[in-house]
């Protein structure tokens, strides 16, 4: 463990993607609640700054181009980063990318906890475990304390959209992700599966909104095509707002992306859908009411399973 000196500085690297940011955060609570008095840094995307600088567990954000080890300049200024005096590094990404920073860049003395070969503190068997339990195992061997991160600090406030056109009306209201990454069509649930959802939901007094970058307008407009009363936020949303609209929701459905994870976080009851490739005991989402259902292929989870699996989250059986 991590002698606790009031001057020590800690270097934590978590690039993404933002379902890894969000489960990241029991870790980041929980480093800070064991170090209250550490310089602690964060290493991170730089489309992930924004959120980060908003979090109240770091003294400094640090952004990673992540550009390629040829890039001279590039790999100059990631090198007089980890150059500087950090009495430990902890990395919770543990990619190739990383286990090169500790190879090439990285001071022979610097503890890192990771899974570099060779480091200080190698992590153990992560097998079969959850990657928020991984990240929490790894803030406790650089001395922290396990702590549930408070989430005030991002769902305060109404929910917000980067159009001030729209309006979320008063009534309780259920959000749908319809995407995810492009690159793995077969996580994507049949879009009339969702509408489905947001017709029944609809009929049982909820308004329903969609959201989801530029990459899911299709998944989200073939959602519209059949529930036309949905409202569309689809790119309207930066992650701050989209996180107070998640927080503020009835219920929450989606696939195996991002988004989903951070309605988990927020303490909504919400539903994750999944296909074959996601395994739920390392990637199933944390917190207060969620639920999963798996499909191989995801097309055979049907509507009606999924508001069953809603009414057993709180929504009212329909009389």
């Amino acid at each position: 463990m991590l002698e606790k000196t009031d001057n020590r500085r800690i270097l934590v690297i978590k690039h993404g993607a933002l379902g890894d940011i969000v489960q990241a955060l029991d870790a980041f609570a929980s480093l800070r609640a064991g170090n209250p008095q550490a310089h602690i840094a964060l290493m991170t995307s730089p489309g992930f700054l924004s959120l980060a600088k908003m979090m109240p567990w770091f003294d400094e954000v640090i952004a990673d181009p992540r550009a390629g080890l040829l890039n001279l300049a590039a790999a100059w200024r990631v090198r007089q980063c980890f150059r500087q005096d950090w009495s430990v590094i902890v990395d919770m990404q543990c990619s190739s990318r990383t286990r090169n920073y500790f190879a090439h860049f990285v001071p022979s003395n610097t503890r890192w906890i990771g899974t570099a070969s060779g480091c200080s503190d190698p992590l153990p068997d992560f097998t079969g475990v959850n990657n928020r339990d991984r990240m929490v195992t790894s803030a406790k061997m650089a001395g922290g304390i396990v702590h549930g991160p408070d989430m005030s600090w991002l769902v305060n406030g109404a929910a917000q959209t980067d159009d001030p056109a729209v309006m979320i009306n008063d009534k309780p209201y259920a959000v749908l992700i319809p995407g995810c990454s492009l690159a793995k069509p077969q996580k994507r649930w049949p879009a009339d599966r969702f509408a489905a959802i947001g017709n029944e939901l609809a009929a049982r007094g909820f308004e329903i909104v969609l959201v989801g970058t530029a990459d899911d307008r299709d998944a989200v407009n073939a959602v519209l095509a059949a529930s036309p009363d949905a409202i569309d936020l689809c790119g309207k949303t930066n992650l701050a707002g989209l996180a107070r609209l998640l927080g503020g929701a009835a219920f929450v459905i989606g696939n195996d992306t991002g988004p989903m994870f951070l309605a988990a976080r927020t303490g909504v009851p919400s539903l994750m859908i999944m296909g074959p490739d996601t395994d739920p005991t390392m990637s199933a989402p944390k917190g207060a009411a969620t639920s999963w259902l798996q499909g191989a292929p995801i097309s055979k989870i049907s509507a009606i399973a999924a508001i069953d699996a809603l009414e057993s989250l709180g929504l009212k059986p329909n009389a």
